[in-house]
């Protein structure tokens, strides 16, 4: 009865299209050309190279698509156990036909020629959006990106704003900011101009959300006019700049980016938690972390200042998942958002929806979000997660609860595709 109930409620959450709300696909090259584009994956590099593989043989110069499979797929092995190894199978099956339950030294280079070919197609991004069931996927979009030459429809912008908040002591930046905007960086006041013209340029293109990612040392407050030109003369003036300085700035552009979400009714999505660089010696995108030492409670001032904005919000880590669920419990605005990084596997994601579909109400839960670079992903991760909602709603509220199915499933559908539309309207601005 439980198999069967759960497979029915899968079934139907697999009937419908819906939006994916966070990536980091290029709208110019959305999907993959090749089976390096996929197994190249952060993913599938750090766990190899963390079961033994060197990383100057993942990262070698001069290393082909066609190389880099070969090494990878030689190396395959001590993955397999890994959900992230199911994905790559389940992508492999799905797109490619590939009738094997494993990728081994004897069949990847069938497998890679085949997939090659089939990717040539011209319109294989429209056939991997259909396949997938996806009408829209949300992009991760520089400050300065000139949002041209794509379906904003369909690749959704999102104005990314780590480079302005952390990186704004760059020159680099400074020329990036000045050359978007028109406006260059020298006080609080050209600095809330230049942030306004981005707003501007992101709003007329369809953007319908602005993120972050943070690390757990950061909690921001709000930063007087004087007190950001002081700390922005400093940071000008070239040389070391002091934590305090950088601080300052980091927390004045932050809290001037939110009155913009306020002022252009973007939702502002934070993800909470991540501490760069702790395996200096990993992969690249392999050495970042969580760090348990970070609270919601750093954000209370944000989130009692800004009632108007709705903050989705991400977690790095499984344990952090209580807090967030107790925020969005009694915060009007602070929504739960997906299972991000090291939650999305399949044990950590059981435990945090449950707890989130036990005490969050359900219209501030975006079930999930892919948080991929190739569109190929979307369907073995959405996948994955619909098997365990069904699995949820089954045992949680069917059986234990005496739900109908129907009324499960209209749960389920709210928590994956409605509340994704709800918050990211695209009429808000």
């Amino acid at each position: 009865m439980s198999l069967e109930l759960r497979q029915t409620i899968y079934d139907s959450l697999s009937s419908f299209d819906f939006v994916d709300p966070h990536t980091h696909i290029n709208a110019l090259q959305p999907a993959a050309k090749n089976l390096a584009d996929i197994l190249g994956y952060h993913y599938y590099t750090e766990l190899a190279h963390s079961a033994g593989l060197a990383r100057t043989q993942i990262e070698a110069d001069g290393l082909s698509p066609k190389e880099k499979v070969g090494l990878l797929a030689e190396n395959f092995a001590p993955l397999e156990n890994t959900i992230q190894a199911s994905w790559f199978i389940e992508i492999a099956r799905e797109f490619f036909g590939f009738t094997e339950d494993r990728l081994t030294p004897d069949n990847w280079e069938s497998l890679y020629d085949h997939s090659e070919q089939v990717m040539s197609a011209p319109d294989w991004s429209q056939q991997v959006l259909k396949k997938s069931r996806l009408t829209g996927v949300f992009l991760t979009n520089d400050f300065d990106d000139p949002l041209a030459g794509f379906d904003t429809n369909v690749y959704i912008p999102c104005l990314r704003t780590d480079d302005l908040v952390f990186h704004l002591s760059k020159p680099v930046v400074r020329e990036r900011l000045a050359k978007a905007s028109g406006t260059e960086a020298r006080n609080a006041t050209s600095v809330r101009n230049a942030i306004t013209k981005l707003f501007e340029h992101f709003c007329a293109n369809g953007a319908r959300a602005c993120a972050i990612s943070l690390p757990p040392t950061f909690a921001p407050e709000p930063v007087a006019d004087g007190a950001a030109d002081a700390a922005l003369a400093k940071v000008l003036a070239g040389g070391d700049v002091s934590a305090e300085h950088a601080r300052t700035v980091s927390n004045f552009v932050f809290w001037t980016l939110t009155q913009h979400c306020a002022e252009f009714r973007l939702p502002f999505d934070l993800m909470i938690g991540v501490n760069r660089a702790v395996y200096r010696e990993g992969v690249y995108q392999g050495q970042d972390l969580y760090d348990s030492r970070v609270s919601l409670i750093q954000y209370q001032r944000l989130l009692n200042a800004f009632p108007q904005v709705t903050f989705p919000i991400s977690v790095l880590a499984s344990v952090t998942n209580q807090e967030l669920v107790s925020y969005a419990w009694i915060f009007p605005n602070v929504v739960t958002n997906g299972h991000w990084w090291y939650s999305n596997t399949p044990t950590y994601i059981e435990h945090d929806a449950r707890a989130r579909l036990e005490a969050v109400p359900q219209t501030k839960q975006i079930g999930y979000y892919s948080d991929m670079y190739k569109l190929e992903f979307a369907l073995p991760k959405f996948n994955m997660y619909k098997r365990i909602l069904a699995k949820i709603l089954a045992e949680q509220f069917v059986q234990a609860r005496g739900w109908s199915e129907t009324r499960a499933i209209e749960l389920g559908t709210k928590v994956l595709r409605d509340n994704t539309a709800q918050v990211f309207a695209a009429n808000r601005s």
